[in-house]
């Protein structure tokens, strides 16, 4: 595989040495646990689709990196990607790496033995990731069985445990329980429940908000946060709700049309957004007004020459239609756009 040069994107700031990572205006320690490298993936069909375009970022233990961007931009391919759940017809370049050791160079016999157990992964829809057939105690209990060995009936009492971790005052009845019972608020804590029952070292929360009423969304905001806290667990938290990752992340990193177009700490990225695309992604937010981004993503089988956004940014310049902008470093945090030399 291609060895490719270190992004500015993979630090928090690269100018600091060791382990050190930035946190708004404070200095964390720790390990890099996963680093993505140029990451592609493209869809083999009729026509070749490239979905992803140079993805690079790392996440270190116990921190928790955001992405966000519209519907379609490529958020959920990367969580597909680390897990190695991309679908045959796909075709992945690049770099990833989970604890020094590539994700991307394992068959599915040794991906299978960290899948759920080093990093787990909350689907989006609760409702499709929980099997309707069995009870929820048996699908707390079946991670336990298959990757710790344990008899199924001390599995099932770690996963009455489990639940009762996680807040379930009824948790006994909770066992007994069927996902077309429940709600949605209480499958997606279910399934919380099931992808943190190991306690993995990488958690990947894909729209974990998505279709959840304000008292739910407060609820996993919260079982996020313990999660962090207790467990120690790094979190790569992918949404498009801005309000929700801003509470929770440590870094957000924009995603537009397959790419990264800005990179920074929360408090930076929303007292001062750099790119174009942040900002209106800002300004469509509910205190600011609701006012809409003009016109729409491009897809992604038709993507603009020059910057992507281009169609889009009224601080367009004619460079901006005819070349493609590299993402830069700007003092602690990276942007791609040619408002920054």
């Amino acid at each position: 595989m291609k060895a490719h040069s270190r992004s500015i994107l993979l630090e928090r700031n690269t100018s600091l040495e060791g382990n050190t990572v930035l946190e708004g205006n404070t200095v964390l320690e720790g390990n890099t646990l996963l680093e993505i490298r140029d990451l592609k993936v493209s869809f083999q069909g009729i026509e070749t689709v490239n979905v992803l375009s140079g993805i690079s970022f790392s996440i270190k233990e116990n921190e928790t990196l955001a992405l966000v961007g519209e519907t379609g931009c490529g958020k959920s391919v990367v969580a597909h990607a680390v897990m190695n759940l991309l679908p045959p017809e796909s075709r992945v370049e690049g770099s990833i790496e989970f604890r020094g050791k590539s994700l991307l160079g394992m068959n599915e016999k040794e991906m299978a033995k960290i899948r759920g157990k080093e990093i787990a992964i909350i689907f989006q829809n609760p409702s499709l990731a929980l099997n309707p057939v069995y009870s929820i105690g048996h699908q707390l209990a079946e991670p336990l069985c298959v990757h710790q060995k344990e008899k199924k009936k001390k599995a099932l009492s770690r996963a009455a445990l489990a639940l009762k971790r996680m807040g379930f005052a009824n948790f006994s009845e909770c066992m007994n329980y069927y996902p077309s019972w429940c709600s949605g608020g209480m499958n997606q804590r279910f399934l919380i429940t099931a992808s943190t029952i190991l306690n993995p070292a990488l958690l990947i929360a894909d729209e974990p908000s998505k279709g959840l009423d304000k008292k739910c969304i407060a609820e996993l905001e919260a079982e996020l946060r313990n999660l962090k806290i207790e467990r120690k667990s790094a979190l790569l938290l992918i949404s498009h709700d801005l309000g929700f990752v801003q509470r929770l992340a440590d870094r957000i990193a924009v995603m537009y049309a397959g790419e990264i177009v800005e990179l920074a700490d929360p408090s930076s990225l929303f007292e001062n957004p750099l790119h174009p695309y942040t900002r209106g992604l800002l300004n469509s937010l509910p205190d600011k007004g609701f006012i809409p981004i003009p016109g729409f993503s491009p897809p992604l089988n038709s993507l603009p020459s020059g910057c992507r956004f281009h169609p889009r940014c009224p601080l367009r310049e004619k460079r901006c239609i005819q070349i493609h902008p590299e993402i830069k470093e700007i003092g602690q945090r990276a942007v791609r756009c040619f408002l920054y030399p």
